[in-house]
C-alpha cells in the first residue's frame, strides 16, 4: 500500500449508473461501500455520483479523466438490459485495457451465483486514470473490491513508471 506521505493527493471518483436511483425510485446500495473502501485506502473521494445510465455515465467518466483522478470505479450498467451502457461509455476512453481484472471479478462472483458471468464491465487506463466497471449488485461490488485490494496500488505505481516489479517486489 502506498503511504500517504509518498502520495498525499490520490483522488478517486465513484459513479453509480442507475436510472432508478438517479430518479429517486430506489436507494443507491453500492456507492457508499465503494466510497468508504477508497477512503480507507487513502483516497480523497466525494460522495458517489448517482446518474442515469448512458450518456451521463460517459460525462462523469470524462470529467474524472480530465481532472486527472487516479481511479474511477463505476457500479451498475454492466448487464444486458437495453439501458445498460456503462462498458460502452468506458471503452472509448481506455488507452490500455486490463481484461484480467474483470475476468477475476467474474470468476469470484461465479462462486456465489452463475449470473456473475453476465457482467460486461471493462477495466483499463485512460491516460493515468484507472477505470473499473463493477456490477450494480452489492455482491458484485464486494467481489470487485476483493479483486482490486491487492492490485490497486501496484497498478497506479506501475502506470506512473514507479517500477515493473510485482506487488511483492519480484520481477
Amino acid at each position: 500500500m502506498v503511504s500517504p506521505a509518498s502520495n498525499p493527493t490520490r483522488r478517486a471518483t465513484v459513479v453509480v449508473a442507475s436510472t432508478s436511483a438517479a430518479s429517486g425510485l430506489n436507494p443507491d446500495l453500492t456507492g457508499p461501500a465503494l466510497v468508504d473502501w477508497l477512503r480507507g485506502r487513502g483516497f480523497e473521494v466525494d460522495a458517489a455520483q448517482v446518474v442515469a445510465d448512458g450518456d451521463p455515465v460517459g460525462q462523469a467518466l470524462r470529467a474524472a479523466v480530465e481532472r486527472h483522478d487516479d481511479v474511477v470505479i463505476t457500479t451498475g450498467g454492466t448487464g444486458v438490459s437495453p439501458s445498460d451502457a456503462t462498458p460502452e461509455q468506458s471503452q472509448g476512453l481506455l488507452d490500455v485495457v486490463l481484461p484480467g481484472i474483470i475476468e477475476a471479478i467474474r470468476r469470484r462472483g461465479e462462486a456465489q451465483t452463475p449470473l456473475a458471468v453476465l457482467t460486461r464491465g471493462v477495466a483499463g487506463f485512460a491516460g493515468n486514470t484507472l477505470i473499473v466497471n463493477l456490477p450494480g449488485s452489492r455482491g458484485g461490488v464486494r467481489d470487485g473490491m476483493a479483486v482490486l485490494e491487492p492490485l490497486l496500488d501496484h497498478l497506479l505505481d506501475q502506470r506512473r513508471g514507479a517500477g515493473s516489479h510485482g506487488p511483492r517486489g519480484r520481477a
